[in-house]
Order: C-alpha cells, then structure tokens, then sequence
C-alpha cells in the first residue's frame, strides 16, 4: 500500500511517524488477514443482500471516509458514501475476479460487476437480489452505495472542498475545471453531511432524478434516506459554523 501512497505523493513517512502502530492496508483483497468478513445490508440490500469487504472494515472503532466535494455521473455527487464504493474489493467485485473465489492479484475495475451488471461476483460471495433488475449504472451505482452505507456506516463524514474540481468526477470529462469552494464540511452521519455539501454545491439534496446534479442516475441521498441513514431535508440537519447559504459554491 507505501507504494501506491508514494506514487500519488503522499508523505509516507510522515503519517508513519505521526502516531504509534500506523497501519496501511489496501483493502482491494484480503491482504494479510485470514478472511473477508461479510457485512449484510439490513433490509436485504437493494443490488446485494451483503458484501464481502477486507475484514478491517469489521474491526475498525471508529470508520471515517474522507473524501473530496465534487460532481459524479452515475450518482450525482461524490461525497462522503460514494467515496465508499471503494471499500468493495476488486478481488471479488473487480472485472477480473476470479469466478467462483477471489482473485488477490486484481488489475482491473469494477465497471463489469458493479455498474453495468455484466456478470456477477465471485461465486463465493453474495450474489444479486434480481438479475432481472435495470442494469443502467444511474439506477445501479446510487443503490450500491446506499446499500454500502447501511452495511458499513460511516462514523464521520468529511468532505474537503478546498480546492476540487466541478462538471465531473475527472480528467476524462470534457469541460472539467478547477475550483477552490474554500470549504471543509463535515459530521457524524452519511446523509445528513453529503445532503448539507451538495446544498452547498448549489443544489438541492432532495432533487429528483433528471435533475442537476442525478441529471443521469437515482438520488443517492435520497436512497440512503430510504435505508434509514439520516436525512435530506435541510430544515432537520444542524449546522454549525457558516450557514449553508454562506458557503454556497455553485457547481453548475
């Protein structure tokens, strides 16, 4: 994992420095540990019943995603959730997993699996709810994610809006620009901390879909509502520091 932070000019010695017993894992496979531990989705899950994730997941105290304030075609927005879609390992969700067990040397994506539904994961882990079900990334990545969300919740949501990127989620995006929001936003629940960030990207946590920013995909947000994380409605959500409506930063 050392590697993979240098490559991306991560200081590694520093953050093994910062703290006693530093760990990094890439948890795109099994790594070290003896076994992957399965995480359900209570409810039965809306694309899955459960994920089989790296068991640091299951062990960890204190889960936060740090993620960064930006768009995303197949959810809308990428925040604190669907920063998470990462933590499904592509030795079993990847496009070159193995067929029936994990493959721990994983090369590839998850497009096949996860957004376009062209073949399931490794035999070994749960399988699809309805393989009849809409196999349109919109529709699929937003119940993913919410479904990770109920799985693995996050116990603190931080999103860095310092300076980032709108009209897309990178390089490959025609008409992608840089910006600097200026903004740190974070809480203590999933939905209610992406709902106030995509408030403060210009744009309405509760929009419906085919409306900027789930232009091409289902409401995230509204999906992990569903599931019982939280909630979208701006009027519910404590805000501390600068109001929303001082921070806006239009993204459009």
């Amino acid at each position: 994992m050392e590697e993979y932070l240098l490559d991306a000019v991560w200081n590694v010695r520093m953050h093994f420095g910062a703290a006693k017993n530093v760990e990094f894992v890439n948890t795109n496979g099994l790594g070290g540990a003896k076994r992957y531990s399965r995480l359900r989705a209570p409810g039965g899950g809306f694309i899955f019943p459960a994920y089989d994730l790296n068991p640091a997941y299951e062990d960890t105290d204190v889960f936060m995603s740090l993620a960064k304030l930006k768009n995303h075609a197949t959810c809308g927005v990428t925040l604190s959730m669907k920063n998470c879609f990462g933590i499904t390992p592509a030795s079993i969700y990847g496009d070159d997993a193995g067929v029936d067990e994990p493959n721990e040397s994983p090369k590839k994506g998850r497009s096949a699996v996860c957004h376009q539904g062209k073949r399931g994961p490794a035999k070994c882990s749960p399988q699809e709810n309805d393989l009849a079900s809409s196999r349109h990334p919109g529709y699929r990545m937003p119940r993913i994610v919410a479904d990770l969300a109920v799985a693995r919740p996050i116990d603190i949501a931080l999103i860095d809006g310092i300076e980032t990127i709108a009209g897309g989620e990178g390089p490959w995006i025609k008409g992608l620009r840089c910006v600097q929001p200026g903004v740190i936003v974070a809480g203590t629940n999933a939905t209610t901390t992406d709902s106030v960030a995509t408030a403060v990207m210009g744009y309405d946590p509760r929009a419906a879909k085919e409306t900027a920013p789930f232009v091409d995909c289902d409401n995230t947000l509204r999906l992990a509502e569903a599931r019982g994380v939280g909630t979208t409605d701006l009027r519910n959500i404590e805000v501390r520091g600068l109001s929303v409506k001082d921070a806006v930063f239009s993204f459009a």
